[in-house]
C-alpha cells in the first residue's frame, strides 16, 4: 500500500497516573485519553482527572471518553479535565455528541455485526463527527478489551480520518500502521502491566514503531527533501 506523506498520529488511552501522563508527552505522544466510561476498569474521577491533565505537556491534547454517560457526568468531565477532544464509545447519537461544543470522535466497535458498515453509513449516522476509532471489540462491548481489529474490517470508503485500536501493541504496531494507513492509533492495554498502570518500557517501544512506520516508505531522497523543505 502506498503511504501518504503524514505522520501517525498516536494516542494513549486509559492514563491513571499522573507520571505515565508526562511520559506520554515526553515521547512524543499527540493526545492521552482519560476515561470516564463508569464500567470501565479505567475509569477516573473528575477530581482526578483535573490532576492529570495539569501533569499534561503543552501541544498535547486531552481527550475525555465516555460510554452512555449522563449528560451531567459529561459536562463534569469537561469541566475538570478541559480537553480538547471528546469520545464517544456508546449508543450516543450525533446530537448528544455534538452539544458539548467540542470536536467530538465515535468509537465504532468493528467485532462484530458492525463490522457490515460502511463508512457512507458512519458518517451519515455522525455527520458531525470529527473521524472514528475503529476498535476491535464487538458493538456494546467496552473498548480497552485488547481485541484486535482486522484490519480487512475496514470500510475501504471511508472519507473522514479513522484511528485505529484494539488488541494493538508494540509488537503488531509497525504492521498495522503499514497495513492499514490509519490517521492514527489508539493503545491501552498493549503498554500495560495492570489496567491504568502504563509501562514505560513498553510506551517508549510503540512509539519507536510507528514511526519506523512512518518512515519505511521514505527513501533517502524524500527524507533529505522534507528536511529541505522544513529548514532543518
Amino acid at each position: 500500500m502506498n503511504r501518504a506523506l503524514f505522520r501517525t498520529r498516536i494516542k494513549f488511552c486509559g492514563l491513571t497516573r499522573a507520571g505515565d501522563v508526562r511520559l506520554a508527552g515526553e515521547l512524543g505522544v499527540d493526545a492521552i485519553g482519560l476515561i470516564f466510561a463508569t464500567q470501565s476498569k479505567r475509569r477516573v474521577a473528575p477530581e482526578a482527572a483535573r490532576g492529570l491533565r495539569d501533569a499534561l505537556g503543552p501541544l498535547v491534547d486531552a481527550v475525555a471518553l465516555f460510554m452512555d454517560n449522563e449528560l451531567d457526568e459529561v459536562r463534569a468531565a469537561i469541566t475538570h479535565t478541559r480537553p480538547t477532544l471528546l469520545q464517544f464509545h456508546g449508543n450516543e447519537d450525533d446530537a448528544f455528541c455534538r452539544r458539548f461544543g467540542l470536536p467530538y470522535l465515535k468509537g465504532i466497535g468493528m467485532g462484530g455485526e458492525e463490522a457490515a458498515l460502511s463508512g457512507r453509513m458512519l458518517h451519515a449516522r455522525y455527520p458531525h463527527a470529527a473521524g472514528f476509532v475503529l476498535d476491535g471489540h464487538p458493538p456494546g462491548a467496552s473498548g480497552g478489551s485488547g481485541l484486535r481489529m482486522a484490519i480487512a474490517r475496514i470500510p475501504d470508503d471511508m472519507s473522514k480520518p479513522y484511528v485505529l485500536a484494539g488488541g494493538l501493541c508494540p509488537d503488531n504496531v509497525f504492521a498495522a500502521v503499514r497495513a492499514a494507513s490509519p490517521w492514527g492509533v489508539d493503545v491501552s492495554s498493549g503498554i500495560e502491566t495492570g489496567p491504568g498502570i502504563k509501562d514505560g518500557a513498553l510506551m517508549r517501544r510503540f512509539v519507536e514503531e510507528v514511526r519506523r512506520a512512518d518512515c519505511i516508505e521514505l527513501g533517502e531522497d524524500d527524507v533529505l527533501s522534507s528536511c529541505h523543505a522544513c529548514g532543518r
